[in-house]
Order: structure tokens, then sequence, then C-alpha cells
């Protein structure tokens, strides 16, 4: 025993060694608690991708069956190296991965082409049931005549849309000499053939798969001359036989799953205003609804990153979830609230009044599947919702009741204001008397007062007039001089004017006037 293996620290360590202790526990007991929160929000973030198994479940690939033409070579060379055993072994795995309503038709080819098997893939143990128990112990191996009798099962009437040829052989093709299909006319039956293969493929999605189980085996090449779509599954042992042939299952199950979806390419997500159609917003605040519509028949879709803003600063747009996952053809509305004032206007006045604003979505639309099948099955969603902008239509009651009664009631102020301003400069208060006689004398002179602005006079000579004044400067002095306009008969039609200064003397219409100002500067009396 090593005597180190029980050396005990110092005395003066210990503490420290139990603070370290302590401390690796608790650390111990947290970062799972970390590790998991972090977790959680990722799985929260981003949901993992389904399985390619689960997607085909989720598509319902056994109500869309497939056709399976299964050529099996049992020629003599097929007993070496335990191939026939391994096959059949396979076989039950494989057939045991179809759906039950996939149609099988099960052939051996060696001198001649038997049909072992034709009908639903219900019952894998049935199907290899009719299998011989082993090869032939000798005889040929006449590939031609088993593609033909593939090819006649697929032009039967009632044929499926997805159709796979899987072709397991380990020799050359060794037709018998009264075989239809020899070796000196190859070229001549394949081409033959081939045709045949194409008008099959005008309807149905045709792909052979080809598994040579020894090196030399010729059958791929013959295969894909006639099934230009073929696909070389090379096992490099008998063992792994399996695993190929489960590929050419989940190869047909994906060209299944392909034309399912056909009719989901270029489609994404749609975005509708469904709120009421002219929502008032004269509170402040209004709330509507948004509906996102998935537009696919079989894709599910998620947004991610989803918001919604109205460009400016003026009104905000609250309510929108990060994520939303919508099942195929799914709709889901969303309540989103609106808040903020329109505008009024420069003049502020009270009105009802509408606005058309847009509401600007963004986030990024994808499907989970689409890591599930990368490029062997490409979705081509589009990544953005459409339309990216909606219109919506607000109402509301904008400005101030206040606001029509100042606009018309201070302009009115000042309008009255000016014209204050101007009567009383223009036409200032009256004062002393106004001397009216005829001019040629024969009268005693008339006076009459001057008061207020204007002063109607009818002279005991007859007729009428008006009396004004105006200010006007004499040197650097301002006075009050008079105009007067006076009509014999009192009609307009003879109506005169003139000018009459303080203390001056004029003739209108055949009477003369004159301005005399008392001392005081005030009318001396009335007449």
């Amino acid at each position: 025993m090593n005597p180190t293996a029980h050396r005990t620290a110092p005395p003066a360590t210990r503490p420290a060694a139990v603070l370290l202790a302590v401390l690796v526990v608790v650390l111990l007991a947290v970062l799972p608690l970390v590790g998991s929160a972090t977790t959680a929000r990722a799985a929260v973030r981003d949901d993992p991708a389904p399985s390619r198994a689960e997607v085909f479940r989720a598509l319902s690939l056994e109500r869309q069956p497939a056709d399976y033409v299964v050529l099996v070579d049992v020629s003599g060379s097929m007993a070496k190296e335990g191939r026939y055993d391994t096959v059949r072994q396979t076989l039950r795995t494989f057939l045991g991965g179809l759906a039950p309503t996939d149609h099988v038709a099960l052939y051996t080819l060696g001198t001649t082409v038997v049909p072992r098997y034709i009908g639903a893939a219900a019952d894998p143990a049935g199907v290899l049931a009719a299998l011989p128990a082993a090869p032939e112990r000798n005889g040929y191996t006449d590939i031609g005549a088993a593609f033909e009798a593939g090819l006649r099962e697929l032009e039967r009437s009632e044929a499926l849309r997805v159709a796979s040829v899987v072709l397991l052989t380990d020799g050359e093709n060794e037709p018998p000499p009264d075989s239809a299909f020899p070796l000196s006319t190859t070229a001549g039956w394949t081409a033959a053939l081939h045709e045949r293969a194409a008008k099959v493929a005008t309807r149905a999605s045709l792909v052979g798969y080809a598994l040579p189980l020894a090196t030399g085996a010729t059958g791929a090449q013959l295969l894909r001359q006639v099934v230009p779509d073929t696909r070389e599954l090379a096992p490099s042992s008998i063992q792994d036989l399996g695993a190929y042939l489960q590929r050419a299952g989940d190869d047909t199950r994906l060209r299944q799953a392909r034309l399912l979806l056909a009719a989901d390419r270029g489609k994404g997500v749609s975005a509708a205003w469904t709120g009421p159609p002219s929502p008032d917003l004269t509170g402040g605040e209004v709330s509507g609804t948004v509906t996102f519509t998935s537009r696919t028949a079989k894709l599910p879709l998620t947004v991610r990153d989803l918001a919604v803003a109205v460009p400016g600063d003026v009104l905000g747009v609250s309510g929108m979830p990060d994520t939303l996952t919508l099942a195929p053809g799914e709709s889901r509305s969303v309540e989103v609230r609106i808040t903020g004032h329109l505008d009024a206007g420069r003049l502020g006045l009270r009105e009802s009044r509408q606005e058309e604003v847009r509401l600007r979505l963004s986030g990024t639309v994808s499907s989970p599947w689409q890591s599930t099948f990368g490029a062997d099955l490409p979705l081509e969603v589009p990544a953005a919702v459409d339309p990216a902008e909606l219109p919506v239509r607000l109402s509301a009651t904008v400005g101030s009741a206040a606001a029509l009664p100042l606009l018309v009631g201070v302009p009115a102020l000042v309008v009255l204001l000016v014209v204050l301003v101007l009567v009383r400069t223009r036409w200032p208060v009256l004062g002393g008397f106004l001397v009216v006689e005829p001019v040629f004398g024969g009268r005693v002179p008339e006076r009459i007062a001057l008061r207020g602005r204007r002063v109607r006079i009818r002279p005991m000579a007859g007729g009428s007039g008006l009396v004004r004044g105006r200010r006007k400067l004499f040197g650097r002095r301002e006075s009050v001089i008079l105009v007067v306009r006076y009509s014999p008969d009192g009609s307009a039609g003879r109506a005169s004017s003139a000018v009459c200064a303080p203390d001056r003397r004029v003739v209108v219409a055949g009477l003369a006037f004159s301005y005399q100002r008392s001392a005081a500067g005030r009318p001396g009396g009335v007449r």
C-alpha cells in the first residue's frame, strides 16, 4: 500500500478545505438550475424540429399509398455467402416499414420471372412466405423479363402516384436462350421498356433503386436505361443490405411528402385588419384585431420576432406576441392597442376627423419542417408576412371647443379696435357752430350747434345735408375742419360738398356755411 495515500493536510489548512468543499456543493446545486433555465428559454425560442417519421405521420402518408415493385434474384449465385437468406430477413424489416395501404408486387427472377405476391403490404409475413425457401441451384438471370413484368404492374389502371422499382441481384444479366430480352438485342428492348417507363412517369413519380449484392452485378446499369431516375444503393457487404433497403423506403416516403407539399410551395402567412372599420381614437386609446392566416394546406408555419408599429412617433401600437404558430390553414386573431391622438391641425378647431394610418408588420416566417428536410425537400416558405403594411382608418374628435370662439373673436376684436381708432382719428367729435346763410343775404344767419361726429342739417332755406369733421395739420398744429355736404332739394343728385376750415366761409349749392368755434372750444348753443 502506498503510505502517501493516507497523508492528511496540516491543521492550518482545514478551514480553507471546508470552505472550498462548501463552494463546490453550492455550485453543483446551482449550475443545473441555471442550465435548465437557459435550456428552457432556448426551448421556448427554438422548438426542436420534428423527425421525418413524425412529419410523415402528420402528413398521414398511410392514406397516400405508394406502389412498390420488388425484384428478387433467385439464381444459383444467391446461395453464396448467405445472400438469399439475408435478403429474406432484410425484406421483412423493409416490408414492415411500409404503410398497410401500400401496394407491393413481389417478383423472383431467375430462369423465369414469377409473380410471388401482388397486393397490400398489410401482412409482411404473408408476403415473405410467398418467396421460395431457397434460390435455384442453377439457372439464368432474366433481368429484362423482370423489368417488363414490373412495368406491366405499374401500367395497371389503378396504379398509384408514387412508384418504386427495387432490384436486388448479385449477378449479370444472363437471359435464357428463349428469352424475349436476349443479350444480342439489349439496346432494342431497353429502349422499348424505357418508352413504357416514360409513360408511367407522366402520371406518377417513378424512381428505381438498384442494390447490387456482389461485384460485377450489371442490373443497376440496365435499370437506369429503363428508368432514368435510378439510384444505386451499393452496400459494402450483404450485412448492410437492411440499412440500404430502409433508405429506399425513406426516399419513397420523401417523394410522397414532396407530392403532398407541392401545393404549399411559395405559400406563407397573410395578415388583415379585422377590427372595427373606423376605430374611434378620441380617448387616446383604441383596441382592434389583426388576423394572421396560414395559406398552406399541409405545412405548419411559425412567425418569429413578430412586431407591429405605425411610422412616426405620434401613435404607438402594443399587444403583438413575439412568436405566433399556425397550423395549416389556421387563422389567429391578435388584439392590439393603438395609443395616441390624431393631429388637430394648425388651427386646432373642434371637429370630427378621419385619417388613414398604416400598421407596419415585421417578423420572420418559417416552418419547423424546413430543418427536418433541409435540401432534400426545399419548402420555399416566404420569409415575410404579406402584406407588410395594413391600412387602418382611424376616427377621432380633435381640437378644442374654445378654438373657434378664439379664432373668430380675437380678429373681430382687433377689427373693432382698428375701426374705433380710425373713427376717432378720422372723424373727431365736433364742437362750435355752423352758421348758414344765403349767399346774397336776405335772411338772418342761422346758427346750428355741432355735436357728435356727424350732424345732419336741415337749413331754414330748405334742403338737407350732413356735416362731419376731419383732423388736419396747420403747420405744427392740428385742427378740425368740416366736410359739408348739402343738397338744395335733399336729393343725392344735386348734392355738393366742400371743406370748411375754422373761421372760414364756403358756398355749397347757393348757401354760405361758416365754421365758428366758441372761446371755450365748445358749442356755444343749440339751434
